[in-house]
């Protein structure tokens, strides 16, 4: 199940408490930093840096690279939507059947995911796709995400179909996409209000989970104080698995790299500051151990992010 996936990552196991570490074993990819949603509980919609597509040719470099040494889990996404990307099902083809990946997972809002783009996913080799459902009803939906209602009902009518298309093509190929939802679990009245939500999507999908509301690394905290939500300290992982803030197990166990190329210590990188390397000149693995990354880890371990691009985000006020 994919909870088991998420807490394996989340967990820093000793062989990666250090500075120089083996290949993670995870890496997310970013095969485009924009996004048709404009979320007010994520940065992106700040436009803090470019939000272009990543160059083909550099998704294959890199993919081929990373698998090299050692990765064994690409997730075609980081902070964009990626289904915005027309080649999303020739990349997930290419990780699964050029490169070797024994797990391709991707993370979706949901509303572009329509049942022949959804079927070409899985005939492709996609092993996970998970929904992000984060809003309770049409009226909350345009209020957060900041887009047609339209949205909201195209989202649940995809998932809906979601699982007579991953049958099919299971019965077609033998090939079986695991399906996935997790849902911000706000406070008080909003989170019943989204278990009530849930109930249009839970006979859809293989699991669902719950996440904390994140403040992205301190950059809408102020914005989701106003709205009356208070968010969790840092990227603490779901609920149910949560880890200590410190150390951040982003910055040890899972890669994630922007469109253009940058290897980022932190799952929230929405505006350069947390770039370890440039994998346009840099090989991946010098970059993954690097000494401005190597830096950060030591903070890490000593527990004491003070003067890093950490020390800013809500986990260790």
């Amino acid at each position: 199940m994919i909870t088991e996936r998420i807490d394996a990552i989340t967990a820093i196991r000793p062989a990666y408490r250090g500075t120089v570490l083996p290949a993670p074993r995870s890496v997310k990819i970013e095969l485009t930093g924009r996004c048709n949603y404009a979320c007010s509980f994520c940065a992106r919609s700040m436009v803090l840096r470019d939000q272009k597509d990543m160059p083909r040719e550099l998704f294959e470099r890199l993919l081929r690279e990373m698998r090299q040494a050692g990765v064994e889990e690409i997730g075609l996404f980081y902070l964009g939507e990626s289904f915005l990307c027309r080649w999303l099902e020739e990349a997930i083809a290419f990780a699964k059947k050029d490169c070797g990946y024994p797990y391709v997972f991707l993370t979706t809002n949901g509303s572009l995911a329509r049942p022949d783009r959804m079927e070409a996913c899985f005939a492709a080799g996609l092993d996970s796709l998970k929904f992000s459902f984060n809003y309770a009803d049409e009226a909350q939906f345009e209020a957060i995400a900041r887009v047609k209602p339209k949205f909201f009902h195209d989202m649940i009518d995809n998932i809906r179909h979601a699982r007579r298309v991953r049958d099919k093509v299971e019965n077609e190929t033998g090939h079986r996409c695991g399906l996935y939802a997790s849902y911000i679990e706000y406070d008080g009245e909003q989170r019943g209000r989204m278990l009530e939500a849930l109930a249009q999507i839970t006979d859809c999908v293989d699991e669902v989970y719950a996440l904390p509301l994140y403040s992205q690394a301190d950059l809408v905290t102020e914005t989701e104080a106003q709205a009356g939500w208070k968010p969790t300290a840092g990227n603490r992982g779901r609920l149910g698995a949560l880890r200590d803030p410190l150390p951040c197990w982003a910055v040890f166990t899972e890669g994630h790299i922007t469109w253009d190329g940058k290897l980022s210590a932190c799952c929230f990188d929405h505006d350069g500051r947390f770039h370890m390397g440039d994998l346009t000149t840099t090989p991946f693995m010098a970059a993954w151990n690097s000494e401005h990354f190597q830096h950060l880890r030591a903070a890490h371990l000593k527990k004491d992010v003070t003067g890093t691009a950490c020390e800013r985000c809500v986990a260790y006020r």
